[in-house]
């Protein structure tokens, strides 16, 4: 045990800055990751805790849908929708799927080394200003970014009463953050934000807007002439385990021309992955999920992820500080026996358990933000993350 974890501290610390990262188990593998339930505080905001796990506005908003997103209370279960399909589409450079507010980049790899996925949230070109479908690359890569805004974003503002100065130099103001890459789509951009609460919306002036951390570490991975495919598939299967997987987003009517629930689109994402028809007992399931269209992947037939409810754990969240803050106290919170890796985890992603009870959890989340303001959650994981 000694040896797991060390092993487990030590990539802690030497994994990269920031990154929800996936390791692909062969070229077939469409469905990643897990879902997870964590216990909200009472200071907690559905955006907190969405960022702390790299998930956008709508995506955590339309898991819990019962929810007040900017006062959930305390103690409330929060389903954290971390578990991906990737989009139908070559595992090459960056790809952008509008329909889910989500882009996947695929690192080129080394001999024998298996492909990995890098996801993050993004905001994306609102109604009237929708961003393009397409093929193209990255041209440009700017560090601290000026912004001229056009001319019609320009008389928007001005219209509004709220005018913008011609040129907006770097900093703290900037729209676009301080990373910006440029796309061989003239007056395109992926680029960070001073408004991260908008990632995960349909809020922007067609460009691809990231959180601050996101950006900042694709800029540094990230080479010129990566390509980049920008897509929309709201409807989309895979098989893990021989199980199927399906889901399902919001039609965006500027880029859909479908009536109703149509479930064309979705009856081709699931022949793609099984090459067979759905049979009488599951089709009703994949009816509700086109209706509801709530984002979140489902196995077929189970509406409810199948949670182990007497095991606890403490989840730090998907950010690369939590992780070496805990690491580096691990030895100080008595924790080197309680790192627990689960299966189809991101990379680096560490729970702390199992506790026999909430309040052991609950404790040590406790525990964990007076000795090292680490901000911590008690949760329940899925059956298959075990």
């Amino acid at each position: 045990m000694l040896n797991i974890v060390i092993t487990l501290i030590i990539g802690l610390i030497l994994s990269p800055a920031y990154a929800t990262t996936f390791e692909l188990e062969d070229a077939d593998t469409r469905v990643v990751g897990h879902n997870l339930i964590v216990y909200s505080h009472h200071e907690d905001t559905l955006l907190d805790i969405g960022r702390a796990f790299d998930i956008g506005y709508s995506e955590i908003v339309n898991a819990n849908p019962g929810l007040d997103p900017w006062l959930p209370g305390e103690n409330q279960r929060v389903v954290v929708p971390n578990r991906y399909i990737l989009p139908d589409a070559p595992h090459v450079g960056i790809v952008i799927n509008l329909a889910e507010m989500r882009l996947y980049y695929y690192p080129k790899t080394n001999k024998n080394e298996r492909q990995k996925v890098i996801t993050h949230p993004i905001g994306v070109g609102r109604e009237g200003w929708t961003t393009p479908i397409g093929k193209t690359k990255i041209i440009q890569r700017i560090k601290d970014p000026t912004w001229t805004p056009p001319a019609s974003i320009l008389a928007e503002h001005l219209e509004k009463g709220d005018p913008l100065p011609k040129v907006v130099p770097a900093g703290p103001d900037n729209p676009l953050g301080a990373f910006a890459m440029r796309l061989g789509m003239p007056g395109y951009l992926l680029h960070g934000t001073n408004r991260p609460f908008g990632v995960g919306m349909r809020v922007s002036h067609g460009c691809i807007r990231l959180f601050p951390e996101d950006i900042e570490h694709l800029f540094g991975i990230v080479a010129l002439n990566t390509p980049v495919e920008i897509l929309y598939q709201p409807d989309k299967a895979g098989l893990l385990d021989n199980h199927l997987y399906l889901e399902a987003h919001d039609v965006q009517m500027d880029l859909d021309l479908r009536q109703g629930n149509n479930m064309t689109p979705m009856v081709s994402a699931i022949l793609k992955a099984q090459n067979e028809i759905l049979s009488d007992d599951e089709f009703p399931f994949a009816e509700k999920m086109v209706r509801l269209h709530t984002g979140m992947v489902k196995r077929v037939n189970q509406d409810q992820e199948m949670m182990v409810n007497d095991v606890w754990f403490v989840h730090t969240g998907l950010t690369q500080n939590a992780k070496i803050k805990l690491a580096q106290a691990s030895a100080h919170l008595n924790v080197n026996d309680s790192f627990w890796p689960l299966r189809r985890a991101a990379e680096g992603e560490v729970v702390l358990g199992p506790f026999d009870t909430q309040q052991q959890a609950n404790e040590r989340v406790i525990a964990l933000k007076k000795v090292t303001d680490i901000l911590a959650w008690t949760a329940l994981v899925s059956s298959d993350a075990l």
